[in-house]
């Protein structure tokens, strides 16, 4: 699996980099491809090892371009171990270096213009990171399944899928991985991952999010020491959520928490808060406060509510967190103060930016960011998150799949707004929010209902701080 904090590159910059590498005479193309096969037979060994011992029927397809070239280097490597090894041409290749590949394979076996219907091992390196395209061809059924780069019919800098597709037990990319094993459709299609290094150096401004750990420490000192988050909560009734997002800021580390509730809302928060403090004064009079370093508004507030309050918690300037009818009270196109956090979901998103709900996610929350000037969080199974700047991050969320509940997405704002509370950078803070979220998540596993998530943040802080 790729490393939290590894670059993620698009497929023109792939091709970039390795388009200079070839005109330096860093590496040749031939080179290239010889290196990626063995790393596709090594990533196999490492994922089945009793097919060391057991070689299957291995069915490799190839398409015209260079992932084709390096179909034909796995078949040979694989032929090499004793492996019986089919190969398909979906046509003709089209490189100098591939059709060498190919010539090198014919040299030991055919390759047949149709391929069986059903195989041990599928090799699928047809196109990689070339645009997908239908293609006039069934899949082939497997017991194992591997794509070389990316799978068939997956768009590796969007996650969009194109039919038909094939699903993969085991993805092997090299150089970075690509935005589409995280985004889209592409997860599920990838499965796991595996990242060959070939020797090129990789920078981005896009990465694959991860925490930072010094964010997550506690030494000498008291609780202002630690922050002051503030939560505005709404009528009764609808509590719940404020009450889940204070939680999730104070397991998160921040000093002190305090619930602000219409006065009508006292008794029934009262009744469920312990080391949460509570407080009933309008939220201006409160924010006179400075030793209150972070607010969060918008979970169960109401949206009358939220639009009343937010002129005064814009005006305050503080590290603020917008989520559910918060973002709802904004509007279209906002823009705020760069210390603000906006968490929308696929929803919400396309409310506040109707123009880009459409366009790939990572593209669109670059878009949304620069447009409101602050940080702003996609919530999904491919959370995406980027500041003003362009800087972007996407969370991989493979194995997370029970955050999809009632109140996760709260808790989530929570844990942001405690950790800006303790004086974490805006996009640091969210990156490492939603990376804890995911971690809990897979900490706990199945029957994760929101009220689970801050209670299982000490296992995995332990794990990470220890």
């Amino acid at each position: 699996m790729p490393q939290e904090g590894a670059p993620i590159l698009t497929s023109a910059q792939i091709k970039g980099m390795e388009e200079h590498a070839f005109a330096s005479g860093t590496i040749t193309p031939e080179q290239m491809m010889e290196q990626a096969g063995q790393a596709v037979v090594d990533a196999i060994l490492a994922q089945w090892p009793d097919l060391r011992n057991d070689p299957p029927h291995t069915l490799v397809l190839c398409g015209p371009g260079n992932n084709g070239g390096d179909g034909y280097v796995v078949a040979r490597l694989l032929h090499a171990r004793g492996w019986p090894v089919e190969v398909f041409a979906y046509a003709d290749s089209r490189s100098t270096e591939a059709q060498a590949m190919r010539q090198r394979w014919q040299t030991i076996g055919p390759v047949a213009s149709q391929h069986t219907p059903q195989t041990d091992l599928l090799i699928d390196a047809l196109f990689g990171i070339g645009r997908p395209r239908p293609i006039a061809m069934t899949v082939p059924k497997a017991r194992y399944r591997v794509a070389v780069d990316g799978p068939t019919g997956i768009d590796l800098d969007t996650g969009s899928r194109t039919e038909p597709a094939f699903d993969a037990d085991l993805t092997v990319t090299f150089h970075a991985p690509k935005p589409g094993h995280f985004i889209g459709a592409g997860p599920a299609a990838t499965g796991r991952l595996y990242v060959a290094d070939l020797g090129l150096a990789a920078s981005s401004d896009l990465h694959l999010a991860a925490p930072d750990v010094r964010l997550l420490q506690k030494g000498d000192g008291h609780k202002y020491d630690h922050g002051h988050a503030i939560v505005l909560g709404g009528p009764p009734g609808h509590g719940g959520a404020a009450r889940l997002t204070a939680r999730a800021a104070l397991r998160i580390g921040a000093g002190l928490v305090t619930l602000v509730t219409p006065p009508e809302a006292q008794a029934e928060n009262a009744a469920r808060l312990d080391a949460i403090m509570l407080r009933i004064d309008s939220p201006a009079e409160i924010l006179k406060d400075k030793r209150i370093t972070a607010i969060c508004l918008g979970p169960g507030m109401g949206i009358d509510r939220a639009r009343k309050t937010l002129p005064s918690v814009l005006a305050a300037d503080r590290p603020t967190v917008l989520d559910a009818d918060a973002l709802t009270a904004l509007g279209k196109n906002p823009r705020l103060h760069p210390r603000c956090v906006l968490t929308p979901h696929r929803g919400e998103f396309a409310r506040m930016f109707p123009d880009l709900a459409d366009m790939p996610k990572v593209e669109a929350v670059r878009e949304a960011a620069r447009r409101a000037g602050c940080t702003v969080l996609l919530k999904g199974h491919d959370t995406s998150i980027a500041e003003a700047s362009g800087r972007a991050a996407i969370v991989d969320g493979r194995g997370a799949g029970w955050l999809a509940t009632a109140g996760s997405g709260d808790v989530l704002a929570g844990m942001i707004a405690g950790l800006l509370a303790r004086g974490a950078a805006p996009f640091d803070a969210a990156q490492t929010a939603a990376c804890l979220h995911v971690a809990a998540a897979r900490s706990f596993g199945p029957g994760l209902i929101a009220e689970d998530i801050p209670e299982e943040l000490p296992k995995v802080l332990r794990a990470l701080v220890s």
